[in-house]
């Protein structure tokens, strides 16, 4: 099929020519290509708060290409089956409760893209991906991607987690956003690594600490991410007891098997905002290329 042919089966349906040079803008590849990020999100206090975490967030759209649009695999956003959000002006979801009104009062007014939702469904080949007009940017994205970029100028998508399928599949579905990276996309997980409520011990002195098997676990993590060695990270059950209590459930665990996908043999790779907070949570995350 040419590439004639692949915009008019694609954009089948979009009636406006200015959605169908839109997406057809979107399509060629560019001679950069984008970072992936993992970003541990932690508290939805960050997106309102300027703290290391969220001053080191601020510092990457300053030093990052300027992306064409963001997809974000949020941890806050976990189905059966995989979808995209296609809505034109997708709606800041307040998913939290208990904290200041400052925080609910936060409206981060990026518009959507649907002829990057178009584009992501068709690369896809794992899953049916379902087109989104109800969910918005949950605090998994929003939180982190205003301080990014402020000025909401770029268009921001999310991409659901199916609950029901295999960290595999996860980490094979970010091998095939990977193309996404030469079409001037930036593709961010948002979670964290480290991620047991059940544990976390805000009354602390200093918040900034963590048990053994967190600090053990983040260490062998970070170790498996830094050499490529991905397939420990992808069977993480294996990696012993303290796994089972890193990554109690995985949802906040799996957007980074996305990322790691994402990355190629030439890549670099950076660790950022490396800091256990609570004892049972680490806000440690990972620029790659």
């Amino acid at each position: 099929m040419n590439r004639s042919q692949f915009i008019k089966t694609t954009v089948a349906g979009i009636s406006s020519l200015h959605a169908l040079k839109t997406f057809s803008d979107a399509l060629p590849e560019q001679s950069l290509m984008m970072p992936t990020l993992f970003i541990g999100h932690g508290s939805p206090m960050n997106g309102i708060e300027h703290n290391e975490f969220s001053n080191y967030w601020k510092n990457l759209g300053k030093t990052i290409p300027k992306p064409k649009a963001v997809l974000c695999v949020s941890a806050h956003w976990l189905t059966r089956g995989t979808a995209i959000t296609a809505m034109e002006k997708p709606k800041t979801i307040h998913d939290f409760g208990g904290f200041p009104q400052a925080l609910f009062d936060v409206q981060y007014p990026a518009s959507g893209s649907l002829a990057v939702a178009n584009q992501t469904k068709e690369i896809i080949k794992k899953a049916n991906v379902t087109l989104d007009h109800d969910w918005g940017l949950d605090h998994g994205t929003w939180t982190v991607v205003r301080h990014i970029y402020p000025n909401a100028d770029i268009p921001v998508l999310q991409l659901s987690i199916d609950y029901y399928q295999s960290p595999q599949f996860h980490y094979e579905l970010g091998k095939e956003l990977a193309i996404l990276r030469t079409k001037g996309i930036l593709i961010i997980g948002s979670g964290n690594m480290v991620h047991n409520l059940g544990m976390v011990q805000f009354g602390a002195k200093n918040p900034a600490w963590g048990f053994d098997w967190a600090l053990d676990m983040n260490e062998k993590f970070k170790k498996n991410i830094m050499s490529k060695t991905h397939e420990p990270l992808i069977d993480y059950e294996k990696l012993g007891s303290g796994a089972k209590l890193a990554i109690p459930t995985p949802d906040h665990y799996y957007p980074l098997l996305y990322i790691l996908g994402t990355q190629n043999n030439n890549d670099s790779i950076e660790i950022f905002n490396d800091v256990p907070m609570a004892g049972s949570l680490t806000m440690t995350s990972v620029k790659i290329g």
